[in-house]
């Protein structure tokens, strides 16, 4: 009877422990993901990624494991992430995140230095043993032919993990979903590799050194501005999916004029606010009203704001004020990681950012009345004499879905208060008059908190983009001034007051959201940077807007001014 050579047995059994742990890896990978065709996604990538490593390598078991355990560690890098980090492993993170998150989470937790070292120290051996003991593909070939069959095969390898990332190819479902669905869902791994394409990042078209010179040459030294020192604090709170009803010829009663929307004796300016953004994407109006850019100038990928474009940003609203003296204080109404918000806070210029689990609030259920009494707390216990406060407040009262419950949990005066809409319009445009009164009657205590008093005070609110209602809004008939029906699905509305008398503020026919830093440090009377000066500037030439401004040539050269020449995005 023939005798088994020891090499041949060692080679099988390497082999099929590298086929046991590959299939370990998908089940603990691909098998994990929520739907069927993201499943059958990432297991087409991790058997692409194995044939190229194949061909590579040459050898069989060495491929499978390091194929698997590829994937296997990407998966438990974002399972780490989310869980201590609470937003999604993203390619970005690879650049920024390891110089910022990465260093502070493994200083918080030292058990995962362990496992780090664990792992240098057990997974060199480990493959070295399976490359040496390893069944070798192409032994019996001569060198010239193995090398054309391993080019050959790796390269097929490669278009085929291609195809898999192609956006039109066999997985396009996969790659169709909306930003906040590939940010938000459960699908880590899918996620992962579908936002690839959408986070590339490409600067704005940009004019000569020479015209941005003539251009805005003499904003160069910035303005003196008009207050002294001590400054006056600053409230500024971006409402959730809130929007002004009364533009809707449905909204006919008087719910739909609600009194945060209603100019009075402290309004500086207000009207109709320009986003970016609709039915989701707060972060990047919260980008915008913090940096002074719209997140579209830099291409797709500025949809990841917080993660792709905040870490190269050196001048922002807050950056700005923590210069002049102001603490600068965040209140959150989620983890303060989420979507990667404590890390883009700290480059806004913000000395801490507050999450719900520090303001005592249960995330993601808090009305407007708890997250302006949690500022005010915060603000009680931080502020010191002399020192101006600058208070950025996101809330999430309107928040969608607004027909996850049934009209009869809507206060009886807000069931079937409008007519003519269908049932399910009817049902979301109730349910979002009935939050929109309960964000009025809170707003007006914020201004009592803030603005009756002597201390002096800038408050400003806005509305960070439209709500979707299912997508039934966008077919909803609504009345604009002339010149603002292209933009229906990008209108919200600011309101700018202040409890002290100073010079007359623009209004505009339609401000665009990036313009709200500038008129926030104008109504402030503070002094004003060479960035935020150029901003001011750009706003009153193109009175108001920004992308769609009217003077030819302007906005290129204003960008090669501020990115190029003060280096604002770097």
């Amino acid at each position: 009877m023939p005798r088994i050579s020891l090499r041949l047995v060692r080679t099988g059994a390497v082999s099929l422990c590298a086929l046991i742990f590959f299939g370990v890896c998908i089940e603990l990978t691909a098998r994990q993901e929520p739907l069927l065709l993201q499943q059958c996604f990432i297991a087409g990538l991790m058997l692409c990624t194995f044939g190229v490593l194949l061909f590579a390598f040459g050898r069989f078991a060495t491929a499978l494991l390091v194929g698997g355990g590829l994937f296997l560690a990407l998966k438990f890098i974002s399972t780490i992430k989310l869980r201590y980090l609470d937003s999604q492993l993203m390619p970005s993170d690879f650049i920024y995140y390891v110089h910022t998150s990465l260093v502070d989470t493994l200083r918080h937790y030292p058990h995962l230095y362990t496992l780090g070292i664990g792992l240098c120290v057990l997974v060199p051996p480990l493959l070295y043993l399976a490359w040496r003991w390893d069944w070798r593909l192409l032994a019996g070939l001569r060198p010239r032919p193995a090398a054309g069959v391993r080019l050959g095969g790796t390269v097929l390898g490669m278009l085929a993990f291609w195809l898999c990332m192609l956006p039109t190819g066999p997985f396009a479902q996969v790659h169709s979903r909306n930003v906040w669905e590939k940010l938000s869902d459960d699908a880590q791994l899918t996620n992962f590799f579908v936002t690839f394409r959408d986070a590339a990042v490409k600067l704005p078209p940009m004019a000569s050194d020479a015209v941005a010179e003539q251009d805005w040459g003499k904003t160069a030294q910035g303005e003196p501005g008009r207050a002294h020192p001590p400054y006056p604090d600053i409230v500024q709170v971006l409402e959730e999916s809130t929007f002004d009803p009364s533009i809707y010829n449905t909204c006919n009663v008087p719910p739909c004029r609600a009194e945060m929307f209603q100019p009075d004796m402290r309004t500086r300016a207000h009207g109709v606010l320009r986003v970016h953004t609709f039915g989701g994407g707060t972060w990047v109006s919260e980008f915008a009203a913090l940096t002074g850019m719209p997140q579209d100038i830099f291409g797709p990928g500025g949809m990841y704001a917080p993660y792709v474009l905040a870490p190269k940003i050196h001048d922002a609203l807050a950056l700005q004020l923590r210069r002049l003296g102001y603490l600068t204080i965040g209140i959150y109404p989620t983890e303060a990681s989420f979507i990667n918000g404590r890390n883009a806070y700290r480059a806004y210029g913000f000395d801490h950012l507050y999450g719900a689990n520090e303001l005592g609030l249960e995330e993601w259920e808090e009305s407007d009345a708890q997250m302006f009494a949690a500022a005010k707390r915060i603000y009680d216990k931080v502020r010191k004499p002399g020192q101006p406060v600058f208070i950025m407040i996101l809330t999430l009262n309107q928040h969608g879905p607004h027909d996850d419950d049934p009209m009869s949990s809507l206060p009886p005066a807000y069931r079937n208060l409008l007519r003519g809409l269908s049932k399910d319009a009817g049902l979301n445009f109730d349910t979002y008059l009935s939050r929109l009164h309960d964000s009025d009657v809170a707003m007006r205590g914020l201004e009592r908190d803030f603005l009756d008093r002597p201390q002096p005070t800038v408050l400003v609110h806005f509305g960070d983009h439209q709500p979707s209602f299912g997508g039934q809004i966008r077919a909803l008939a609504r009345s604009l001034p002339p010149g603002l029906g292209p933009y229906r699905d990008y209108l919200t509305y600011y309101m700018l007051k202040s409890n002290f008398t100073a010079t007359p503020m623009p209004n505009y026919p339609m401000l665009d959201i990036a313009f709200l830093p500038s008129m926030v440090l104008q109504a402030a009377g503070v002094p004003t940077d060479p960035y935020f000066s150029a901003a001011t500037e750009l706003r009153r030439r193109c009175n108001g807007l920004y992308d769609d401004c009217a003077v030819p040539g302007l906005l290129e050269s204003y960008h090669a001014w501020t990115i190029g020449r003060l280096h604002v995005y770097q």
